[in-house]
């Protein structure tokens, strides 16, 4: 992550410089690079980016907010502890994935989304409307057309699970559609490595058909299968990485 002082700052960071130097530093402290460092004062980052220190303040400010960093007196910026960080935040979210692989994160994940989407299923099969069945119906068409090879069956996958999400009515539930993305993205990337297989068809449409039912127990017993089905496979990795020491 070290900067030449000669680089083109607009080259590294792009046209919009705080949000370039947002993302580069927020990208940074979480794939652990200040890890065991102190972490620059403005003026530090101002120079080392050749950007204002306008620009880096407001840089540092946003990184606050998101928590990942905090102004502790005669301390300077410190960067705050995982527990502490928004995670939750569509940008903290986004640079997790840039980290090494954990297995650990991917179970936490997993764990959340397994009190999550099957209530949100049983939501939706009392609440969706006409909308939302059919913006449902669209992505698991494109799941389908993914299996047989046209288009990005991650995406699809990704899709039908936040149009159940939205369809639940309830927006608090919504709200957790940048964490279902990350997650799944994971997730379907581990499964497909450790299991050589592709989302299961069949299951998603177990989960669709009870919802356009109206049949809100079946909704919720298909979603907690498929996830909790992927926690499993989690624990299952987990305990054989533990007997390998």
């Amino acid at each position: 992550m070290h900067v030449d002082k000669e680089t083109d700052s607009s080259a590294l960071l792009g046209r919009n410089l705080t949000v370039g130097l947002l993302d580069h530093l927020g990208k940074a402290i979480v794939t652990g690079f200040y890890d065991n460092k102190v972490f620059p004062t403005e003026a530090q980052l101002a120079e080392q980016y050749r950007v204002s220190r306008s620009v880096t303040r407001e840089a540092v400010k946003m990184l606050t907010a998101k928590g990942l960093l905090t102004a502790r007196p005669r301390q300077g910026t410190v960067i705050q502890a995982t527990r502490q960080w928004n995670l939750l935040d569509k940008d903290v979210l986004r640079w997790l994935l840039e980290r090494k692989f954990s297995l650990q994160l991917l179970r936490q994940f997993t764990e959340l989304r397994v009190s999550i989407e099957p209530k949100a299923a049983e939501l939706a099969a009392n609440n969706a409307t006409y909308d939302d069945l059919q913006r449902m119906k669209a992505a698991f068409d494109r799941m389908v057309l993914a299996d047989g090879g046209e288009g990005d069956p991650t995406q699809a996958d990704i899709d039908f699970h936040v149009s159940i999400l939205y369809a639940s009515g309830n927006p608090f539930y919504y709200q957790f559609q940048e964490m279902i993305r990350t997650a799944l993205t994971t997730s379907i990337s581990f499964t497909t490595r450790v299991n050589g297989v592709t989302p299961n068809i069949e299951a998603h449409e177990n989960i669709m058909k009870p919802i356009f039912d109206r049949d809100a127990r079946r909704a919720y017993d298909a979603m907690h299968l498929i996830v909790n089905d992927v926690l499993t496979v989690i624990y299952e990795q987990e305990a054989q990485n533990r007997l390998k020491g």
